[in-house]
């Protein structure tokens, strides 16, 4: 760890989460996504990646905010048939391993289990530092995805419960 990383981690705890808001914003994010793995090698590019951030339909997109500029941002899946689906994590490169991605991993927890007992998401197969983050952070492997977005990689369906469903469900009509 630098001599610069505690002050960063000081940094890290400043920042705000809030919904996405305005075109610049999102492009920003889609630079941000555009520009780094495992986006890359999934062959998300700046168009695709805008077209994503644009389409909120399904999806709900938060910010991660340091002094009014974007460091990061989360989508969720919050309606259909897979509810509680965090869709994309991602980091500016100058604000990771410092804690914003596990703010926003929090963050979106805390929104899903509102109204999931679940919160569900892939890691690629070759992106191993943050399988290993999810790990900590008590999510479990539930299934594999063979070549499912490219060919050679597998995508890992990862889970994180508070109980079963039905149970949920119950305690909120009681």
């Amino acid at each position: 760890m630098s001599d610069a990383a505690p002050a960063l981690e000081t940094e890290a705890r400043r920042v705000t989460i809030r919904p996405i808001s305005g075109d610049d914003e999102v492009r920003v994010c889609a630079e941000i996504m555009a520009t780094s793995e495992p986006w890359v090698t999934l062959g998300r590019d700046l168009e695709r990646s805008l077209a994503i951030l644009r389409d909120r339909e399904l999806q709900e997109v938060y910010v991660a905010l340091h002094d009014d500029r974007v460091v990061g941002f989360v989508i969720l899946i919050m309606k259909g048939a897979f509810t509680g689906y965090i869709r994309t994590v991602a980091v500016h490169a100058d604000w990771r391993s410092i804690g914003v991605g596990r703010r926003l991993i929090r963050f979106a927890e805390e929104r899903i289990f509102r109204e999931s007992p679940n919160v569900f998401m892939c890691v690629s197969s070759f992106n191993v530092r943050a399988k290993a983050l999810y790990e900590r952070l008590g999510y479990e492997t539930v299934g594999e995805l063979r070549d499912y977005i490219v060919r050679g990689h597998s995508e890992w369906l990862l889970r994180k419960t508070v109980g079963p469903y039905a149970e949920f469900r119950r305690a909120e009509t009681e």
